[in-house]
């Protein structure tokens, strides 16, 4: 049975143990893995708790622990202090307890069971009943003295009509519910009024007569952004970015303004929209429909033959879409296969075919711009789940960026650059988006898996370690096409710092954008709202009036936190999908899958399948029997007798031996012969180093 040598909090079986003696103090992160096995991860590494070592920690709290050194094991570690609280809320099934109410968390690792005091009105005012899900909220944290006390702030229903899993994600990220009756009463007295908005504003430009068009997922329900483009005389481009002017309808410090700012993002998750703006809006006033009047925010471009902008202007204006359109849709036509446009609206068909393959020039201009200037541009692949009507998991989709995809993307990316700049020139407040040199210590853990997958060398290397954009660049282009690329792609991401809002601009290094915000998104993001605000204002000559004075002083808040929302919506975006992912290959147990290793850790090795790019486990003992080093700079488990590597990019094939839906997780085993290398592949990726 294959083990991972022991490591700091791992400890090895058989060995004889003496004294304890507690060492240094520690800060870190708890990680629970299940009741009564749990982990805390901090700067010098991860330790494994001693038995009762959690005292009353909670998973993903902040700890101070001290270091348990015992002769002939790896040190571990006890609980001190808990230093601040990760979980406030959390999904349980209530039960009436005598006089108490008692709420039993559906997250076992939360390992406590939580009481409503009986002066606590909630479960009157709830209407629950006993075994009703419900949200709860932690009013008193577990002591030595004392029992947890909650609040009750939702009923979410009988256990047997949810899916349950799904609902706790909701609950652990703290994503909103409802709209407040207030919020709902606003949006249903909005109108879309576009005539009358024109004759109130002479700036406002009428360009219903301007040929453009939607283009998104096929599944999309909101368009908020609408795009033309034409030729020039010259030889250059017009192309003109038409979003929502949904600051037209959502004034500031208004009912919907203010739910807006709370929920700061739409969440995606793998079954359900949790939308920034009630349904009143974001699809239907708001939303630029074809063939319907619209408001809208644009920005008009002009590019030289060489994709280089030249000039824009930006203005309210009124639009009306001639189609809508679907990545899939486009990418036929691009491909001379069908004619979409003809079919969509066949008055118009070789305009808007002109039109789209109009973009397509300029997307290939604009990626040899941005490719010049030094910006990254990473292949990442989306997989969704698809469901049936009950919820339940039917398959998976596959995307990848294609023409389609890009073409929309680079009228987005440069619209948005365009009013960065014209902001940051004006020093106006607004919400930049802004992307931080990645460090050096995360990059350095990039070079030798790197060099594992044949990707770098020494001048490489020093490229890398220094941030330069173009060495980046220059890795994910050697492994382009090769079985290392997805690996490549994923070490170098991760290596990034995470793009914030911040309420002053600092520019954006994987772009090569010397300024950046988010405009094009008012629909789904609160900080491009605020930019929205803030170009009107300075169109209008109020940047230094009252209502930009009060954005001023309240952007810096606003800014952090729309980039912590955005952070727990994308969490539980991809938290839902693993259920359901997980959920789908509850019904492969048993099938044989082939796929890539992407990652190597001391629990074992992880392997993205080909078919449905999922994750599943393949656990230490699963690979063998003997001990297996890990090599942690490296990121490979070597076997101690036999000399096999396990390493980032090894083609296999496994065996789906169980999930575990609540979590997310497969598991997996090598398939009979999974060990067997496909045939023209090596140790190392089918590239030569560079």
């Amino acid at each position: 049975m294959g083990r991972s040598r022991p490591h700091r909090g791992s400890r090895r079986r058989g060995r004889a143990s003496g004294p304890r003696q507690r060492g240094r103090t520690l800060t870190g992160t708890l990680v629970v893995s299940r009741p009564g096995a749990a982990h805390v991860e901090t700067a010098e590494g991860d330790f494994e708790l001693v038995r009762h070592g959690q005292r009353e920690a909670m998973n993903g709290d902040e700890v101070e622990v001290a270091i348990v050194e015992q002769r002939g094991r790896a040190p571990r570690a006890v609980v001190r202090a808990v230093l601040a609280r990760a979980v406030t809320t959390f999904l349980g099934r209530f039960s009436p307890a005598g006089p108490l109410g008692a709420v039993v968390p559906l997250d076992a690792r939360i390992g406590h069971d939580f009481f409503v005091v009986p002066e606590d009105p909630s479960p009157a005012r709830l209407g629950v009943a006993e075994g009703d899900v419900v949200l709860a909220r932690i009013t008193e944290y577990p002591t030595r003295r004392s029992a947890p006390v909650v609040t009750l702030e939702r009923r979410v229903g009988a256990a047997d009509e949810l899916d349950l899993n799904v609902e706790a994600v909701v609950a652990s990220y703290g994503l909103p519910g409802e709209f407040p009756a207030s919020v709902l009463g606003q949006a249903e007295k909005i109108v879309a009024d576009v005539g009358a908005a024109l004759a109130a504003d002479p700036r406002r430009r009428d360009l219903r007569d301007q040929l453009c068009v939607t283009v998104d997922p096929a599944d999309a329900r909101d368009f908020d952004d609408a795009v033309g483009a034409r030729r020039l005389a010259d030889g250059g481009f017009e192309l003109a970015v038409h979003i929502a002017d949904v600051t037209h309808y959502v004034g500031a410090d208004t009912p919907v303004d203010n739910e807006a700012k709370r929920r700061a993002c739409s969440a995606y998750l793998v079954d359900r929209v949790i939308p920034m703006l009630p349904e009143r809006l974001c699809n239907d006033v708001c939303s630029l429909r074809p063939g319907e009047d619209r408001l809208a925010m644009s920005v008009v471009m002009r590019l030289d033959a060489r994709g280089h902008v030249t000039g824009a202007r930006m203005c309210c204006s009124a639009i009306r879409s001639a189609a809508r359109l679907s990545y899939d849709e486009v990418d036929a036509l691009l491909a001379g296969e069908k004619d979409a446009a003809g079919e969509k609206n066949p008055a118009l068909a070789p305009e808007v075919a002109e039109l789209l393959r109009t973009l397509d020039e300029v997307r290939a201009l604009r990626e040899r711009v941005r490719e010049e200037r030094g910006a990254i541009d990473f292949e990442t692949v989306e997989a969704k789940v698809t469901l049936d009507g009950e919820g339940r998991p039917t398959g998976v989709s596959v995307r990848r960026r294609t023409r389609a995809t890009g073409l929309i993307e680079e009228a987005m990316l440069l619209a948005n650059e365009c009013v960065a700049r014209r902001l940051a020139d004006a020093e106006a407040p607004a919400a930049y988006r802004v992307h931080e040199p990645p460090l050096e210590d995360d990059l350095k853990a990039c070079v030798q898996p790197l060099r594992e997958l044949g990707l770098l060398d020494g001048a490489a290397s020093a490229g890398l370690l220094a941030g330069d954009p173009f060495a980046i660049r220059g890795i994910l282009e050697a492994a382009r096409g090769t079985s290392g690329a997805p690996m490549a792609n994923a070490l170098l991401l991760r290596a990034q710092r995470r793009a914030v809002y911040l309420p002053h601009n600092e520019g954006h290094y994987a772009l090569g954008a010397p300024a950046y915000c988010h405009f094009t998104s008012p629909i789904r993001r609160y900080p491009d709202v605020l930019v929205h605000r803030a170009l009107k204002a300075l169109l209008a000559g109020r940047v230094e009036g009252s209502e930009m004075r009060a954005q001023a002083a309240a952007l810096p808040q606003l800014c952090h936190t729309s980039s912590e929302r955005e952070r727990a919506a994308d969490a539980a975006a991809r938290a839902s999908q693993k259920i359901k992912m997980a959920e789908l290959y509850q019904g492969r147990v048993g099938e044989r899958e082939s796929g890539v290793v992407s990652g190597c850790t001391r629990a074992g090795v992880f392997v993205t399948l080909d078919e449905t790019c999922a994750e599943g486990l393949v656990p230490v003992r699963a690979l063998g029997d003997e001990w297996f080093a890990y090599d942690e700079v490296r990121m490979t488990l070597t076997g101690e007798e036999s000399g096999e590597v396990w390493r980032l990019g090894r083609r296999v094939a496994v065996e789906v031996t169980g999930v575990n839906v609540a979590r997310g997780q497969i598991d997996l085993a090598l398939a009979r012969g999974g060990r067997d290398r496909p045939r023209g592949t090596s140790r190392r990726a089918d590239t030569p180093a560079r």
